[in-house]
């Protein structure tokens, strides 16, 4: 979940798509250029350890944009495949 938060500050596109679940995973990613992401709170976690294949991340995400400061909150759901942690889906609040 924090490579994911980084790779959106940074525009990372590849690093996101290639970390995004086959079955969800769009065709192509386009960012807002004028979003600055200016911190990540983590609250809560399940899975996740070397003995699960799914778990969530719920996390509250700080903006900045044209319309001023905003958050993103969600649960983010994750799969692993061939041992690697990949972004299936989320819910927003």
């Amino acid at each position: 979940m924090r490579s994911r938060y980084s790779a959106f500050a940074l525009g990372d596109v590849p690093y996101l798509l290639r970390t995004w679940h086959p079955d969800t995973r769009p065709g192509e990613l386009e960012l807002d250029g004028t979003r600055i992401w200016t911190g990540l709170e983590i609250l809560a976690t399940t899975g996740g350890s070397a003995f699960h294949t799914e778990g969530t991340v719920e996390f509250r995400a700080g903006f900045r944009d044209v319309d001023g400061p905003g958050v993103q909150s969600e649960t983010s759901f994750f799969h692993r495949v061939d041992g690697a942690w990949l972004y299936h889906s989320g819910e927003t609040d």
